[in-house]
Order: C-alpha cells, then structure tokens, then sequence
C-alpha cells in the first residue's frame, strides 16, 4: 500500500513539475512574443512613416498587424500544451448563438473602421463631432476610433457607431464659424449697436477679414432685439475667439452705456366676474 501511495505521489510530482515548466515556458514564450511583435509593429511603422503615407493608415495598418500577430501567437502556445488548433476552431465555432452575435458586432466594427480608413472622412487630428461625441481624432483603431475631447477626456467610440451616424469634420474647411448672440434693451439704437460690434470683432485676434464678421439682428423677444454676432477663424483659434467675442460684446455695450435689458411683458386687464 505504501508503495502504491508512494508511486502515486512520485508520479503526480513528476506531472505536475512538467506541467510547471511548460506553463513557465508559456509565459516566458507569450512575453518574448509579445516584444517581438511590439518591436516589429514599431519597425513596419517607422517604414511607413518615412514614406508619404497618411498617418490614420499608418496606425489602422499597424493595428491590424498586432492583432494578426497576437492571434497567431495564442494559437502557438494553444499547440504548445497539445491543443488541437483544429478541434478548438471547431470548438468555439459550436458554442452558440451568443459568440457569434458578439462577433458580429465586431466584425461590423472592423469593416466600418476599413471604410473609415479607405473613405477618410477625418484624419487623425481633424477636430469632429461624431456618435454625440467632440474632440480631436487621436487615434482610429480597428474595432474602435480614439476622441480626445476639449477637457482632455478620451473616448472610445466603436466605428460602426461613427459610420452609421452623422460625422460633422470642423476641420474640413479651413475656417470655422463662432456663433453668439448679443441681447439689446429696447430702445437701443440697432444701428449703433451694429456699428460698434463689428469693428469690435474685426479687432479680435486671429479673426478673418474674408468673409468679414457678420453682425445682424436675428430674434425679437421681450427683452428687446437680439443680434447674431458671427465672426470667422481657423479651428485651432476657435474658442480664443469664442471667449474674446463675449468679452468684446460685454466691453463695447459698457463703454456705450447701453442699459440692462430687463423683460417689458404687458399685461392683459382681468375681466371681471358677472355680478361684482
């Protein structure tokens, strides 16, 4: 009995230090790999860098390579513990409905973020609106594309999402429109007011003499009329130009003494009720 324990123990030791050293090789091996493909990626994209070729492709190509590379290498080290590739195809090809509804979606992914690519209604670095979300394209992947918004928040927004939406490119066109409004009281002479703000705005740094600002009324309300204050400037001086039109209609309506709007509603008499 105790050299049946004594066998028992002898073999399990033996099995389990096998098992040991190939799970320390696996992992020695997935490390290797790993730098190996992130060294090459690096390589293929510092060639493609020194050729004119855009930088989105440079990136969705290397994106492409690394996942390529990495899936080859899990299948690797699936043979290197006895695992029949062929049967494990099988193996997940069988397991439901679910994974490859998943699949799905990232299949969808993929072929919305080639179209990105081939299509390039932005580039890295454009400024877009795109799935609810305004930034500056940092990156566009092969399942997802990388926004960084004006607070500095990175968003993550899945391509099929992107194109199937509306994708608005303020980059596009080499200049962008800031649009704010200026409240008047009633009884301010418009055509003063106008005078005075668009030779405020044309002095506003980074603002463009063509096409020149644009100053009109564009609403009534209660408080009186209200003026569209729209100058022009390139994307990378939006919102100086933003915030410096706000300053620009506070100082000149101050300096022109212009009162505070306030709400001039009239109202209607009560009619009296039969019999008082």
């Amino acid at each position: 009995m105790n050299l049946d324990f004594d066998s028992i123990v002898e073999t399990g030791t033996t099995l389990l230090t096998a098992l040991g050293l190939k799970i320390v090789g696996a992992i020695i091996a997935w490390i290797i790999g790993r730098a190996l493909i992130k060294f090459g990626v690096r390589l293929m994209t510092a060639a493609l860098n020194r050729q004119p070729i855009d930088a989105t492709l440079t990136r969705y190509l290397g994106n492409i390579v690394n996942v390529g590379l990495t899936v080859a290498l899990i299948v690797a080290l699936l043979g290197y513990f006895g695992v029949e590739t062929t049967s494990f195809a099988a193996l997940v090809a069988g397991i439901g409905v679910a994974i490859g509804a998943a699949w799905a979606g990232l299949l969808s992914n993929f072929a919305a973020g080639a179209f990105l690519v081939m299509l390039r209604p932005f580039k890295v670095g454009d400024y877009v609106k795109v799935a609810g979300m305004e930034g500056t394209v940092r990156e566009i992947g092969i399942f997802s594309t990388t926004i960084e918004a004006a607070d500095h928040v990175i968003a993550f927004v899945g391509n099929n999402k992107i194109f199937s939406d509306t994708i608005h490119n303020y980059s596009a066109s080499p200049l962008r429109r800031v649009e704010r409004t200026a409240q008047l009281a009633h009884g301010v002479d418009v055509k003063d007011a106008v005078a005075r703000l668009k030779d405020a705005v044309s002095k506003i740094s980074n603002v463009s003499r063509t096409p020149v600002p644009l100053v009109e009324i564009v609403d009534f309300n209660t408080r009186g009329p209200v003026l569209a204050v729209r100058p022009y400037t390139h994307n990378d001086n939006y919102w100086q130009v933003y915030f410096d039109t706000n300053r620009a209609i506070a100082e000149t309506f101050g300096e022109a003494g212009y009162p505070v709007p306030a709400e001039h509603v009239t109202s209607l008499p009560v009619a009296k009720a039969a019999g008082a």
